[in-house]
């Protein structure tokens, strides 16, 4: 299907959804503190970014996840690669880690607030929770799944631990990696409202809950979808250095 198919049949869809939207209020006569029309939506979302009140909670909510998405990164990466190359360090620590993710992060948003304060540290420590699980997994089964002939190719060439690691492991597992990382930076932008949503004083958690908590429905609504573009942001950034840093794979070259 070509580019020109796809953005038709998104914007059809939109449509038919803003279609069923009002006729659905306008028939049954839904106030608009429960359900607003699709045009109280679009004239306060343009209104937010028209006279700025969106901005600074955008950004604070962005540069939240940047941070907390990248030290999950880096922790569930390391850790993937020790617990994927020593077998006790495996049977030791994943029980625990297994225990650990299986907790509801989000149950535990409240506990993070009180062992770490209302700062930015508590969000940080619930956005890392949320990242690190599947980018760890993703490392672990990238790293497992090196293919034998590139086993060989290492122990003939006799590299060392570094050059296997950079030159030969983690590019071969870079598709496995990637998608822990879609997974994660979509936690993490969850991770990120609900901290906002119970601690935070700024960010687009915090206007859920002064819209919602006020009775601006059309300001809920309209913050909602700036949080799913700042999802879809992120998701496309992460896309788009996968088709860069992946061109030679053949999932990105069907014709290989």
């Amino acid at each position: 299907m070509s580019k020109y198919a796809k953005s038709r049949d998104f914007l059809l869809a939109i449509l038919f959804i803003f279609v069923v939207w009002w006729g659905y209020i306008t028939l049954f006569t839904i106030p608009a503190f429960m359900l607003p029309s699709p045009l109280a939506v679009g004239t306060s979302f343009w209104g937010m970014l028209s006279n700025g009140e969106i901005l600074p909670h955008f950004f604070i909510t962005f540069f939240e996840v940047v941070i907390g998405f990248v030290i999950g990164l880096i922790l569930g990466l390391m850790i993937g690669y020790v617990i994927s190359k020593n077998h006790y360090v495996k049977e030791a620590l994943m029980p625990y880690i297994i225990f650990a993710q299986t907790a509801p992060k989000i149950a535990l948003a409240p506990l993070f607030v009180i062992w770490f304060g209302l700062g930015l540290t508590s969000k940080l420590v619930l956005i890392i929770s949320m990242v690190f699980f599947p980018i760890m997994l993703s490392t672990i089964y990238g790293l497992k799944e090196v293919s034998y002939n590139l086993k060989c190719l290492m122990r003939i060439n006799k590299l060392n631990w570094w050059k296997r690691m950079t030159t030969i492991e983690f590019p071969s597992s870079l598709p496995h990696i990637f998608s822990g990382m879609k997974l994660g930076i979509v936690q993490a932008v969850i991770a990120a409202i609900v901290a906002e949503w119970i601690s935070g004083q700024s960010g687009l958690g915090y206007l859920l809950t002064y819209t919602s908590t006020t009775y601006d429905t059309a300001g809920l609504f309209s913050v909602i979808i700036y949080t799913v573009i700042l999802g879809f942001l992120f998701y496309q950034i992460l896309n788009y250095l996968e088709n860069k840093l992946l061109f030679w794979h053949e999932s990105k070259n069907p014709s290989i």
